[in-house]
């Protein structure tokens, strides 16, 4: 089957949030631009590492000098929307490349397959592709409602820092004995 490349450039959403009870959550990434509309399944952990490398990527541009001042204290577009419905992924989220071109954040998202090698270049042949096109401000929101998205899941045992179910769970730094 041929790959299919989506193209977001500029994309007008771009934004992280989960469906179920905390512990059986699902967590999607909705893009959005003028003529196209993606929804992506991702894993709560990848999502936690885009939000960090957004971050750090925010600090390396503002260290370099690579963005204008304007763009760098422009506040957050904060989306606080649902997502839109049908929620029906696409493909699930496998390898994810971010890159500063022409003062936009590109962020590549490929589908899972067996190979952990992202493929840009080769148009034909690899997993369906996401390519957005993402302001400063853009991943400034996308950062704070990943992190309130995250957050809204199960407690951390104080001890070992490991998701609470409600009904208590194993503790390894008690020794198993249920917390």
């Amino acid at each position: 089957m041929p790959r299919i490349i989506y193209r977001h450039q500029p994309a007008t959403r771009f934004v992280v949030s989960a469906i179920g009870e905390p512990g059986q959550r699902e967590f999607f990434i909705q893009v959005k631009s003028e003529n196209n509309f993606n929804t992506v399944a991702i894993d709560k952990g990848q999502v936690m590492a885009l939000s960090e490398r957004f971050e750090e990527l925010i600090r390396e541009l503002r260290r370099g000098k690579l963005a204008t001042p304007a763009e760098l204290t422009a506040p957050a577009v904060q989306d606080n929307e649902p997502l839109e419905l049908p929620i029906e992924s696409d493909f699930t989220v496998g390898v994810i490349s971010i890159t500063w071109e022409n003062d936009y954040v590109v962020v590549n998202m490929q589908a899972t397959s067996q190979d952990d090698e992202l493929l840009i270049d080769d148009i034909d042949l690899g997993p369906d592709l996401i390519i957005a096109s993402l302001k400063i401000s853009q991943i400034r929101g996308f950062c704070d409602r990943a992190n309130r998205v995250v957050n809204a899941g199960r407690p951390a045992c104080p001890f070992c820092a490991l998701p609470v179910d409600p009904l208590g769970h194993l503790c390894p730094r008690a020794n198993g004995y249920r917390r």
